[in-house]
C-alpha cells in the first residue's frame, strides 16, 4: 500500500500555524513526531535536501539518511521518527535537543530499546562511569569504549584477548611476521585469515628447509650466483663476437672496442658514464672463443668477473671457454632452483628452531576459538554504535524537523536562531547580512537564483585555518546599493565564529527596498549620460590623436610650397557665414519660443498646482520603478536559492518587507556632534546663516527684476522700464527693422559676389 493511501486511512489531528505568510503544520510535541507518517506529503515544506552543506552534524545527517543516497527524503524522516519515538518512554524529550539522556528513559519494552539500553549500560561500565546518564562525549571515541574489553565483536584478537603465555607469544609472532589489522580497541590484532596464513607459512618454511640442497661453493655460493647471473649475458655476447670475428676477420675491428666511442666521452666525467662503458665488449676480441682470465676486463664488469674468477675458476687455468662458463652455471643450478622455491619466507626471521617450536605447540585451534568467541559478540558490540546513532539523532532530529517539515527556525523572531541552511554572517559595506548560504558552484547556482527576487552577492571566502575556499551567497535586504560591486572585500563569520576573508565575485541585481528603487531611474540615466560622455570623449580623443599622428607622419613629405600654401588663410566667405548666422538665429528663436510657451503655461498655474506638477513629473519618472520594486519585494522567495542547492522545496517561502529588514543590519550611529580635525576652517554659524539669507534675497531680487516671478503671479511684475509693454513692443519693432536691413544687405552682397 502506498504512503498516500496509508495517510488517507489515518486521521491524526494536526495543529497549524502561520509561518512566513503560509499555513504550515505545527510540530510541538513528541506525538506529532510519532505521527509524521500520517502527515500528507503535500503539506511538508521540503520533500528532500542534501546531507552536506548544512549546519547539522554530518554524522547525524548520515545516520538519518536511511538508504545512504546522500539525500534526506520524506520516507527517511518518517523512518527515523518512528524508530526514535518507539525507543523512548517520553517522546517529548526529543524537543529538548539534548546531547545526553538517562538510560532509564529508554523504552525496554521495545526490542530495539532493549538492545539500546543494554549497550548503553555496557558503555558506561567499559568507561568506568558511575550513574545512568550517557552523552555524546561518551560515544565520541569508540576506541576508548573497547580499550579495556577482551572481546568486542569484530572477530579480531589481540595479545590482551588471552592470559595464556604461549597464545600471547604466538599472536605476537604472527603480528611481527605477516602483519595484523586494527582491532576496535585501536590495537593491532589478527583474525582467522591471519592465523591460517601464519601456520601455512610455518609449515611451508619447515618443508622447504627439509628439502635443502647443498651449496656447491660453500658460503660463497650465493655471491657467485649473483655475479654469474649479472655476467651471463655479457659473456655470451663475447663468445658470439669472437665466433663472428673468426668467421669474418675483416670485421674484427668493428666487433672490438672502438676508439671513436671512447673519444666521444673522453672529455667528460667518466664516472658518470657507466652505462655507456658497460655497453662495450667484456674484453678485447681476438677471434679466439676463449676468455683470457688474466687479460684486462671492461671496468664496468671487472668486479663481477673477479668474484667468478676467485670462486669458480681453477687458478691453474689461464683461459675459459664457453663450455667452461656453462659448466659453472650447471654446477649451482640445482641449488639455485631450491633457493628460488623458498616457501614460508615471511616467518624466516623467527629462525628455524622457533618456527618448529610454534608448529609443535600447535595453538592454531586455540587461536581460532578466541576469534570465534570475539565474533559471537558482534551484535552486542554493533549495538554500541547504535547508541552513538541514537544520541546524534536524539540531539539533532527536532532541529531537522523545524527546517524540513516547516521553516520554523528561519522565520523565528529570535535573531540568534538560524535555519540549518544559514551558514553565517557577511560584513560588507557597513552591513551585516545574516542570510548567507553555502554554494557548491557559483555559476550554476546564480543561473537559477535570479527568480528569488532578492539582491544577492556571491563571495569567495578563504582562511588560513582551513584549506581551499568557501563559496557563499548573501542576501542584501536593507539600505541602498552603496559601494557594493564585484571585487569588493568583506569579512565572513561562520556559525562557529571562524573569520574568513570574503571577496564579491558576482551580483544579482534586484530591488533592495522601495526607497532605493525611487532613485534607480535617475541612477540609470546618470550612468547612461556618463557612459555617453565618456564614449564621445574617447572617440574625440582617439580621432584627435589619429589626426595628429597622421600629420606628424606626413610632415616630412610636404614641400616648402605646400607648407606655404597651407599657411595662407582662405578668403572670408560672407555667404557661408550669413547662412550660419541665420541658422543660429533660427535655433535661438525656436528655443525662445519653446521656453516662452512653457513659461506661459506655468504662468496660469497657482503655487500649489506648480508643486503638484513637480510631484507628478517625479512620479512619472520614479513611479513605475517603485511599483515594480514593490511587487518584486512582495514576491521575494528563498525557495529558488534552496532548489539551486539541490533541495526540493514544496512550498513558497516568501520574505516580506518587514521580515526582510531583520535579515540585514545596517550600521546606525547615535546622534552626536563631532568635530573634524581636518575640516577646512570657514565662517561661523551665524555668518553662514546671514550669508545664506542674503543669497536667497539676491536670488529672489534677481528673479523679480528679471521679470521671472511675473510667470508665477502678475503682481510680481518687474519694476524695470524695459518690461513695460509699450517699450517692449518698440524695442521688438526696432530689432525687426534692423534685422530686415541686415538680411537685405547680406542678400545684396551675395548677389554682388
Amino acid at each position: 500500500m502506498s504512503l498516500l493511501n496509508t495517510i488517507k486511512e489515518k486521521k491524526y489531528k494536526w495543529n497549524f500555524v502561520n509561518i512566513g505568510g503560509s499555513a504550515r503544520v505545527r510540530i510541538n510535541s513528541g506525538e506529532d513526531i510519532a505521527h509524521l507518517d500520517e502527515l500528507d506529503p503535500k503539506m511538508w515544506t521540503v520533500l528532500s535536501c542534501p546531507t552536506t552543506g548544512l549546519e547539522i552534524d554530518d554524522k547525524s545527517l548520515k545516520y538519518m539518511d536511511c538508504d545512504g543516497d546522500g539525500k534526506l527524503r520524506v520516507n527517511d524522516v518518517i523512518s527515523v521518527s518512528q524508530w526514535i519515538t518507539s525507543i523512548l518512554k517520553d517522546k517529548d524529550l526529543i524537543l529538548k535537543g539534548a546531547d545526553s539522556i538517562d538510560i532509564n528513559e529508554i523504552n525496554t519494552d521495545d526490542a530495539n530499546g532493549k538492545k539500546l539500553y543494554s549497550s548503553a549500560k555496557q558503555i558506561l561500565e567499559n568507561l568506568g562511569k558511575e550513574g545512568t546518564v550517557i552523552s555524546l562525549a561518551d560515544t565520541a571515541d569508540i576506541t576508548a569504549i573497547f580499550a579495556k574489553t577482551r572481546f568486542n565483536g569484530d572477530g579480531i584478537i589481540t595479545e590482551a584477548s588471552s592470559d595464556d603465555a604461549e597464545l600471547k607469544a604466538t599472536i605476537a609472532a604472527a603480528l611481527s611476521t605477516i602483519g595484523g589489522v586494527a582491532d576496535r580497541s585501536g590495537a593491532q590484532g589478527i583474525g582467522a585469515d591471519q592465523i591460517e596464513t601464519f601456520y601455512k607459512n610455518l609449515n611451508d618454511y619447515v618443508a622447504w628447509n627439509d628439502a635443502v640442497v647443498e651449496a656447491p661453493y660453500g658460503d660463497k655460493t650465493d655471491a657467485l650466483i649473483a655475479a654469474y647471473n649479472a655476467l651471463d649475458a655479457k659473456v655470451k655476447d663475447f663468445f658470439m663476437r669472437s665466433k663472428l670475428a673468426a668467421f669474418s676477420p675483416n670485421s674484427m675491428a668493428s666487433l672490438d672496442i672502438q676508439t671513436s666511442r671512447i673519444d666521444a666521452i673522453s672529455a667528460e666525467n667518466l664516472s658518470t658514464k657507466n652505462d655507456e662503458i658497460a655497453a662495450y665488449p667484456l674484453t678485447h676480441i681476438t677471434g679466439k672463443s676463449e676468455i683470457d682470465v688474466n687479460a684486462a676486463i671492461n671496468p664496468a664488469w671487472d668486479k663481477n668477473f673477479s668474484v667468478v674468477k676467485s670462486v669458480a675458476i681453477d687458478s691453474s687455468k689461464s683461459v675459459i671457454t664457453e663450455e667452461d662458463w656453462n659448466a659453472i652455471g650447471e654446477k649451482f643450478a640445482a641449488y639455485q632452483s631450491w633457493k628460488n622455491a623458498k616457501a614460508g619466507a615471511a616467518v624466516e626471521s623467527l629462525g628455524l628452531d622457533a618456527v618448529k617450536n610454534f608448529i609443535a605447540q600447535d595453538k592454531k585451534a586455540a587461536l581460532l576459538d578466541l576469534v570465534a568467541q570475539d565474533a559471537a559478540l558482534k551484535e552486542e558490540s554493533d549495538n554500541i554504535e547504535m547508541v552513538d546513532k541514537f544520541l546524534h539523532i536524539f540531539r539533532d532530529f527536532y532541529q531537522l524537523l523545524k527546517n524540513f517539515v516547516t521553516f520554523n527556525d528561519f522565520y523565528d523572531k529570535d535573531k540568534n536562531l538560524k535555519a540549518i541552511f544559514q551558514c553565517g554572517t557577511l560584513i560588507v559595506d557597513q552591513r551585516a547580512c545574516k542570510f548567507c548560504m553555502k554554494v557548491a558552484d557559483t555559476g550554476k547556482h546564480s543561473a537559477a537564483a535570479g527568480t528569488s527576487g532578492m539582491y544577492l552577492v556571491y563571495c569567495d571566502c578563504t582562511t588560513k585555518s582551513k584549506p581551499g575556499k568557501l563559496q557563499i551567497v548573501a542576501a542584501v535586504t536593507v539600505g541602498d546599493i552603496g559601494a557594493l560591486a564585484v571585487g569588493k572585500n568583506g569579512i565572513f563569520y561562520d556559525n562557529n565564529g571562524l573569520e574568513w576573508d570574503a571577496v564579491i565575485t558576482k551580483i544579482i541585481d534586484n530591488p533592495i527596498n522601495i526607497s532605493q528603487s525611487f532613485w534607480s531611474p535617475y541612477r540609470r540615466m546618470s550612468t547612461a549620460i556618463e557612459n555617453l560622455i565618456n564614449k564621445r570623449a574617447a572617440e574625440k580623443d582617439a580621432k584627435m590623436m589619429a589626426n595628429a599622428t597622421a600629420n606628424i607622419n606626413a610632415a616630412p613629405t610636404k614641400t616648402a610650397e605646400e607648407v606655404k600654401a597651407a599657411a595662407v588663410a582662405p578668403p572670408f566667405d560672407i555667404a557661408k557665414f550669413a547662412g550660419i548666422f541665420a541658422a543660429i538665429g533660427m535655433a535661438f528663436g525656436m528655443i525662445g519660443t519653446a521656453l516662452a510657451s512653457l513659461f506661459t503655461g506655468l504662468k496660469g498655474l497657482t503655487w500649489w498646482q506648480l508643486i503638484m506638477l513637480f510631484v507628478g513629473i517625479v512620479l512619472v519618472i520614479s513611479g513605475p520603478a517603485m511599483v515594480m520594486a514593490w511587487m518584486k519585494l512582495r514576491r521575494r522567495n528563498i525557495a529558488p536559492l534552496l532548489n539551486a542547492n539541490g533541495w526540493a522545496v514544496n512550498a513558497n517561502s516568501k520574505i516580506s518587507i518587514p521580515f526582510g529588514e531583520t535579515l540585514t543590519e545596517i550600521a546606525k550611529y547615535p546622534k552626536m556632534k563631532l568635530d573634524d580635525p581636518f575640516a577646512k576652517k570657514g565662517l561661523k554659524t551665524w555668518q553662514k546663516w546671514s550669508l545664506t539669507v542674503l543669497l536667497i534675497i539676491a536670488v529672489v531680487a534677481g528673479l523679480w527684476l528679471g521679470n521671472i516671478l511675473n510667470y508665477v503671479s502678475p503682481k510680481l511684475n518687474s519694476p524695470l522700464p524695459r518690461y513695460n509693454k509699450a517699450e517692449v513692443e518698440t524695442i521688438v519693432t526696432d530689432t525687426l527693422t534692423v534685422t530686415n536691413d541686415t538680411i537685405v544687405a547680406v542678400e545684396e552682397a551675395i548677389v554682388t559676389e
